[in-house]
């Protein structure tokens, strides 16, 4: 069970027990099975609206977990990730990975808007629109508690890990272009900063609107500032 560099990425990202974690928009269920070997969950539930896939999804998962783990160590759950029903108590995760930005904020800003008092966590990886995703996720006081860069096949993709309301792991503001995934020593992150950069540039000269009230030039400066040397902090005495 060969995973994506994505998915071994999203994997390593979850370091902690919790009682229950979604593998949303699952497809074929690679990363929740990996998730399901370390017992690093209660429950794992495997979330696609695709039935036949989740019906042979449900095969697969009785002939390889039926027996030596826990009869609830599972579920197959065929239906909207945007109405899915999270448990009330617990320590709950739900990963989203592979969709397209405007769906993806579509989804989580449906979770949280039906759960307002969970505090939920959340590892996405959205596919495009990287600065709008994080810009909603700002407006619904998700927190950052890490994230990563992962380039797989040519192309570029932001892990991000988030918290809904105050836990006991230090969170801090979502940065617009991001902040802790950048490795500008890395050749990969430099291309995908130049590319992404240029994408914004060419948006500016078409005068196209960029995202919200923050035009494409402004856009533009913020991915621009990344390049200067961060100032050192002070030591303490």
């Amino acid at each position: 069970m060969k995973q994506s560099q994505r998915l071994q990425q999203i994997d390593r990202m979850v370091t902690r027990h919790y009682n229950h974690i979604f593998d949303c928009c699952c497809d074929h269920g690679f990363l929740g099975q990996a998730l399901l070997q370390r017992n690093i969950a209660d429950t794992v539930h495997f979330v696609d609206v695709v039935e036949p896939i989740m019906a042979e999804l449900q095969d697969q998962l009785e002939r390889l977990y039926g027996t030596g783990y826990p009869r609830n160590s599972w579920q197959v759950q065929c239906q909207d990730v945007a109405a899915l029903s999270l448990p009330k108590d617990g320590s709950t995760l739900v990963i989203i990975a592979g969709v397209g930005g405007d769906l993806l904020i579509d989804l989580v800003t449906a979770l949280v808007s039906a759960h307002p008092d969970r505090s939920l966590e959340f590892i996405l990886c959205p596919v495009y629109h990287n600065y709008k995703v994080r810009q909603a996720l700002r407006e619904l006081s998700l927190s950052l508690i890490d994230e990563q860069l992962v380039h797989e096949n040519r192309q570029s993709y932001e892990v991000l890990h988030l918290a809904s309301s105050a836990t006991d792991i230090e969170a801090e503001p979502i940065s617009p272009v991001g902040k802790r995934m950048w490795d500008l020593s890395k050749t990969e992150h430099q291309q995908y900063l130049d590319r992404t950069i240029a994408h914004y540039e060419r948006m500016s000269q078409r005068r196209e609107s960029a995202v919200g009230s923050t035009s494409a030039e402004d856009i533009v400066a913020q991915y621009k500032a990344l390049r200067l040397p961060r100032p050192l902090k002070p030591e303490k005495c």
